[in-house]
């Protein structure tokens, strides 16, 4: 019988375990950091590798530490003030250009498809070299298809799949990463007359005879399926591989994500409109979907010249408007070890003291997504009274021995606090 630590262990993803672990030893192996840690050592921590590190990645580990403390039973040196005055302050003198993979456009995708399809007709069809030209084939398509992640490509068990010749495939991934609860989303694929992703895996099928275990698994020299699946960095390294085999510009720009990027920017080049398209790949707010397409115009150059004159009238409309900024904000809040039960009572004071005092409107049934509405008289204002806000917010989850994640973000400009 499973013990209440498996549960435990299971509730955390263990890339996050992992991603934990190495922060921790980075600042004491690294850096030569003592545990329990101070405010002072976290904050001298921090300056010391604000010129190498993203911010992104200093956030990171100091979640690994306050995770560390709270754990332990000790005072979370993370959330003193001034290591929060360091943090923005790097934020300010570092900042931070966040990289996207190049979309995979749908020329690009018949390239790579052609050249594996030429060399498959060259190969011995019992061939190690025709095995993974046939597995590459069935998860480059089946990636960009259903714009799925790296990581959700390696999840797909061969058990969990139903195919229908020429009409369709469904496949169950019990998780991702969007999926805290674990609740499994099934995906359907259509059968295509051009670069069909059901061909491609009933051919992949057929070849590999591969009746349980993951779809995509990794190929010895002798021929054999791992009983484990490629590791999501392997899929990177796939589709850069073809990408350099068919020359495209930039090759080593694109990754797995490029699947997801490439489709989405097919999709909306061929009028799909933003519901369906965020219903179909699975996104659930507007602003995850925008980081992810491409336009045909993405320099906006032919719509600013067509409304010109019509963006100036605006602007001076614009500036009588009252400064009310509408918000979004995420949460996510999870129990810092097994001895914890008040998430449920630290969301109730957040909503309490933090958001209601601010027009809190609930976005979904979880309490997970909320809007709200901040008066502000520039953008100084509005940055303090949010670093007030996210500070209060993250009191109040520490007080209740709980992980807070929180993002507030502005729909309008795509601004993000964290």
């Amino acid at each position: 019988m499973a013990d209440v630590n498996e549960y435990i262990r299971a509730a955390t993803r263990e890339n996050t375990r992992k991603s934990y672990r190495a922060a921790i030893e980075h600042y004491e192996d690294a850096w030569g950091g003592f545990l329990p840690a101070t405010a002072d050592s976290i904050a001298s921590y921090l300056a010391h590798y604000a010129p190498t590190l993203a911010i992104s990645t200093l956030k990171q580990r100091l979640a690994a530490l306050a995770a560390w403390h709270n754990e332990q039973g000790f005072p979370d040196p993370t959330k003193a003030p001034h290591v929060k005055k360091v943090l923005k302050g790097i934020g300010e003198l570092h900042p931070f250009r966040e990289k996207q993979a190049k979309p995979l456009q749908i020329e690009q995708l018949q390239a790579i498809d052609g050249w594996i399809t030429e060399h498959l007709s060259q190969t011995d069809t019992r061939s190690v070299n025709s095995l993974k030209l046939l597995r590459d084939r069935a998860l480059i398509l089946l990636g960009f298809w259903r714009a799925f992640r790296g990581d959700e490509l390696t999840r797909i068990r061969v058990e969990n799949v139903s195919v229908i010749p020429g009409v369709g495939m469904e496949i169950f991934i019990p998780r991702s990463k969007t999926d805290r609860l674990s609740h499994g989303r099934t995906y359907r694929a259509p059968a295509l007359q051009l670069l069909c992703p059901v061909t491609a895996f009933t051919d992949w099928m057929s070849a590999a005879q591969l009746t349980k275990g993951p779809a995509f698994p990794a190929i010895n020299q002798w021929g054999h399926s791992a009983e484990q699946a490629i590791h999501p960095a392997s899929v990177i390294a796939i589709i850069k591989a073809y990408c350099h085999q068919v020359d495209l510009p930039n090759a080593d720009e694109f990754s797995s994500h490029s699947l997801r990027r490439g489709f989405a920017t097919w999709a909306t080049a061929n009028s799909w409109d933003t519901k369906t398209l965020m219903e179909y790949v699975g996104w659930k707010d507007v602003q995850s979907a925008m980081r992810y397409i491409e336009g045909a115009d993405p320099f906006s150059q032919q719509r600013i010249q067509q409304a010109l004159p019509q963006a100036i009238t605006q602007a001076k409309q614009d500036s009588d408007l009252p400064k009310d900024t509408a918000l979004e904000i995420s949460l996510c809040l999870e129990p810092y070890s097994k001895h914890s039960h008040g998430t449920g009572k630290a969301r109730s004071l957040i909503e309490r003291h933090c958001l209601l005092p601010r027009a809190m409107e609930k976005l979904d049934a979880e309490g997970t997504r909320y809007r709200i509405t901040i008066s502000s008289d520039d953008c100084d204002a509005l940055d303090e009274a949010l670093d007030e806000l996210l500070h209060h917010m993250h009191q109040i989850a520490s007080d209740n021995q709980c992980m807070l994640e929180a993002t507030i973000r502005d729909p309008h400009i795509d601004r993000v606090w964290d």
